[in-house]
């Protein structure tokens, strides 16, 4: 092997080395700042979501949290009702949960009949209206209403029944909310927004 011949190996392997290098840098600021896949292991949120469905959750849209600090960047939006979240669990933080969000800071939610009131008044529209749930746990005893604390959100599962939420552990600080899922890009036959 010649002298050019090595200098041209040596050459195209930094050049290797640097692409992937960059490749990779490049994918962990995409997944730490932006989207994040995610697999859903339990029936929680069934039927939205069952076992086994991967989904995209954005960071951008309520802000991404910077790694290392309790800094937040600013998101284009705020969580607001019948959003699926994707948060750290309170009780546990190096686990991720994903549940639907009923209400948020200053409003009290109560559950009547396998319905959702807030502030007294029935949600009758979207994903919550059409869902059935339970009287389970400390923070939704029948003819109990409970205030949410401001900067903090109340979350529960589509599948009411077997669903460990905040009707359980209670609130989830808006510092744990990692992003909102968006969309399941796998498997191929369950391709869809998340609604």
């Amino acid at each position: 092997m010649t002298i050019d011949t090595k200098n041209n190996v040596k050459a195209l392997a930094w050049e290797w080395i640097e692409s992937l290098a960059v490749a990779f840098l490049l994918a962990m600021v995409i997944r730490t700042f932006f989207i994040q896949p995610f697999k859903i292991p339990s029936g929680s949120m069934r039927m939205t979501l069952i076992e086994g469905d991967r989904l995209f959750v954005n960071k951008l849209n309520y802000g991404a949290s910077v790694p290392l600090t309790d800094y937040r960047l600013p998101g284009y939006g705020h969580p607001s009702r019948g959003d699926v979240l994707v948060f750290k669990y309170p009780v546990q933080r190096n686990k991720d949960f994903i549940k639907r969000l009923i209400a948020v800071g200053g409003e009290t939610v109560e559950i009547k009949d396998g319905r959702v009131f807030i502030n007294d008044r029935e949600v009758v529209e979207g994903p919550i209206a059409r869902i059935h749930y339970y009287n389970y746990g400390e923070y939704a005893q029948p003819g109990k209403k409970i205030t949410v604390p401001k900067g903090y959100y109340f979350v529960m599962g589509d599948n009411s029944g077997s669903s460990h939420d905040s009707r359980y552990w209670g609130f989830v600080p808006e510092a744990l909310i990692v992003g909102k899922a968006e969309v399941i890009f796998w498997p191929p036959n369950r391709i869809r927004l998340i609604k």
